[in-house]
């Protein structure tokens, strides 16, 4: 009996402690207190997701890809000459890594300040009178919205140096040679689909994060 009272006790005060913790959050971790800690988080994530949204790049943007067959294992080259659909995945993950700086670094201000306006925006409606549910849900939805439309040059720069194909050096280059193309408006082109990608997905995430 002893046993199972300590056990009660102990439990009772890590549930009293947490009580403690959100109520002194507001209810969820504080982005605004850590704006640090969030942006080194979006950094890693960014730098471990980059293979694969190069992957994802080369596959939306229906760029050829063919291994050079001098740069992998004849095993790799042969098994991906038979299976074709493989090639951009392998290329994805060998060097070298084109826009690799830009597109971390566009990814993890973003995620940063998403997850960073998210928090102040919801204290701010909620001062404001407006009820939880639309607190929390309001302020990703603008701020992912402008972070995308911000963005998108930068997007758009950094797929077009995913090409194989493409001779484009670096982010200046590929900015100057989609100007060039498309006019000003070409930096953003595709920016209601691109919002209409990343907005449901933050504001679905803020909300289970709160």
């Amino acid at each position: 009996h002893g046993y199972a009272i300590l056990c009660f006790q102990s439990f009772n005060n890590i549930n009293t402690t947490s009580a403690l913790n959100r109520q002194n959050m507001g209810g969820g971790s504080a982005a605004r207190d850590y704006p640090l800690e969030y942006f080194s988080a979006s950094t890693l994530a960014a730098v471990l997701n980059y293979p694969l949204w190069r992957a994802s790049a080369l596959g939306q943007s229906g760029f050829r890809v063919v291994l050079q067959a001098g740069n992998h294992p004849p095993i790799i080259s042969n098994f991906v000459s038979s299976v074709p659909s493989l090639a951009p995945y392998f290329y994805a993950f060998s060097p070298p890594y084109k826009g690799l700086a830009a597109t971390v670094m566009g990814m993890s201000w973003a995620r940063a300040a998403i997850f960073y306006g998210s928090d102040i925006g919801k204290e701010f409606f909620e001062s404001r009178g407006l009820s939880p549910s639309v607190a929390t849900l309001l302020p990703p939805l603008i701020v992912s919205t402008g972070v995308q439309c911000v963005n998108m040059p930068l997007v758009r720069a950094t797929i077009l140096l995913q090409n194989p194909e493409s001779t484009v050096p670096n982010i200046r280059e590929s900015l100057k040679l989609i100007y060039c193309r498309h006019g000003l408006g070409g930096l953003w082109h595709g920016t209601s689909a691109g919002v209409l990608k990343t907005v449901p997905k933050y504001c679905t995430a803020i909300f289970v994060k709160e």
